[in-house]
């Protein structure tokens, strides 16, 4: 993980607002939100495991799931996930939850992120000021 410090930490924005200005640049809310904090997401790669842009985000009035929740933005970060190739040892067979949890644990969850995506992510973080902050 690679923190890149950045003009939109600690700035408050719509929930909704804030997605519907970013969606169009390639980002996306993170499917591993929560109902007081989540992340958006943009995939710089996917070649040797997935390399992401992240920015954290804490809901400051509302939940996540509202259209009116108000949040915090945190530290973007670089971050980068390597995937087991094949099946995943540890997938539970023969019940339930077996049919959801379908995917391959990471490798290493936190690996090492790829050098020549760093100076893109410091680019697509200026980019991200630019947009939310000079309107």
């Amino acid at each position: 993980m690679i923190e890149i410090r950045s003009k939109v930490e600690g700035k408050e924005f719509n929930l909704y607002k804030l997605e519907q200005e970013l969606k169009p640049l390639g980002y996306v809310i993170g499917g591993n939100w929560e109902y007081d904090h989540g992340y958006l997401d943009y995939k710089i790669d996917d070649e040797a495991g997935y390399q992401f842009l992240r920015i954290p985000f804490q809901a400051v009035d509302g939940q996540l799931d509202s259209k009116n929740a108000t949040v915090q933005l945190g530290r973007p970060f670089l971050l980068s996930h390597q995937y087991q190739m094949g099946l995943d040892d540890h997938a539970n067979i023969g019940n339930f939850s077996a049919s959801i949890n379908q995917f391959s644990e990471p490798e290493d969850a936190d690996a090492t992120f790829p050098e020549k995506y760093i100076e893109l992510g410091k680019t697509l973080v200026k980019e991200l000021e630019k947009v939310l902050l000079d309107r």
